[in-house]
């Protein structure tokens, strides 16, 4: 059942789609509220001690972590309908983690390809924004894992093309987000179509996840990626405009960012253990109508990657 926050949110989403280039800004001033449903806030509302002794000195002194988000990622990170606070499963987890570390968070809005540079800068303690787990990714920062996802298709209903997969991208025009695995797969079978004498793919990249939506729904592009709560969630508040076409593939696993040289990981790892033995992890999933990517704790790990 969708909660009444997230029926609150649906007009900013439904405009997204419509209208979306304006939906992803990166205005670091945009900033997340703490979760307001009471399976979030009652069962975390007080710092765990044991899990608070791991946070970093430089850290606990501050009080508060800030986390960056890509806000253009319904229903895990997006705009709310006041028209700046980022709300979804990812800040809802944030907050609710912080909160047993006993610390508060700061979510902020910011395109994706440039949360990690960010992180290696000083700039955020944490990225929240449906990161993959990778190996060439942990060579920068340190993941801490908590969801499995896929990555989906989505076409338009009218004259959209239609796929079964990867390969069957040779000659069609596809939008992707900037910086994601959606990016470096469509890219890399691009090549794969060159090499087989096929038509190449035209990949257009997008700084957000709304603007490439609206290349779709514009007809520039033929064919969405995203990962598969993302598409799945966009076919269903596009009032029919989109449609998943052919089958997902994966899974990988999503992982929370950290500054490698930060010492926060085994914190963060502590608390999300805590959350989910205590119910609140499962709760801010099933929130958002995501529960299915859930993880047990034996998968919650540091640097969990295995590609």
């Amino acid at each position: 059942m969708q909660s009444f926050r997230r029926w609150l949110a649906v007009p900013a989403t439904l405009a997204c789609v419509g209208a979306i280039a304006a939906c992803g800004g990166s205005s670091s001033s945009t900033t997340s509220a703490p979760a307001t449903s009471a399976s979030t806030t009652s069962s975390s509302s007080s710092a765990n001690p044991a899990v608070a002794k791991l946070v970093p000195s430089a850290i606990k002194s501050k009080g508060t972590l800030t986390v960056a988000a890509d806000a253009s990622y319904a229903p895990n990170e997006f705009i709310a309908s006041d028209g700046h606070t980022v709300i979804g499963m990812d800040p809802d987890l944030v907050h609710a983690l912080a909160a047993v570390m006993g610390l508060k968070a700061n979510v902020v809005n910011a395109t994706f390809d440039t949360i990690i540079p960010g992180l290696q800068a000083g700039k955020y303690d944490m990225g929240a924004s449906s990161f993959t787990d990778t190996k060439a990714r942990e060579k920068v920062v340190t993941f801490v894992d908590y969801y499995e996802a896929g990555t989906s298709f989505f076409t338009k209903t009218s004259g959209g093309a239609s796929i079964t997969g990867l390969a069957d991208l040779c000659g069609k025009t596809v939008s992707v987000e900037s910086g994601t695995t959606e990016e470096t797969d469509a890219k890399t079978q691009g090549a794969q179509c060159v090499k087989s004498g096929k038509a190449k793919v035209n990949v257009l990249v997008y700084p957000t996840q709304s603007a490439a939506n609206l290349a779709l729904s514009s007809g520039r592009a033929q064919i969405g990626m995203a990962d598969s709560p993302i598409a799945d969630y966009q076919v269903k508040q596009s009032n029919g405009t989109f449609k998943i076409v052919g089958k997902s593939y994966g899974p990988f696993t999503y992982g929370l960012a950290v500054p490698k040289t930060s010492g926060l990981a085994p914190a963060v790892l502590a608390a999300l253990k805590v959350l989910e033995a205590n119910g609140t992890y499962m709760s801010a999933l099933s929130k958002w109508g995501i529960q299915s990517g859930a993880i047990p704790t034996s998968r919650m790990k540091i640097n969990g990657a295995t590609s």
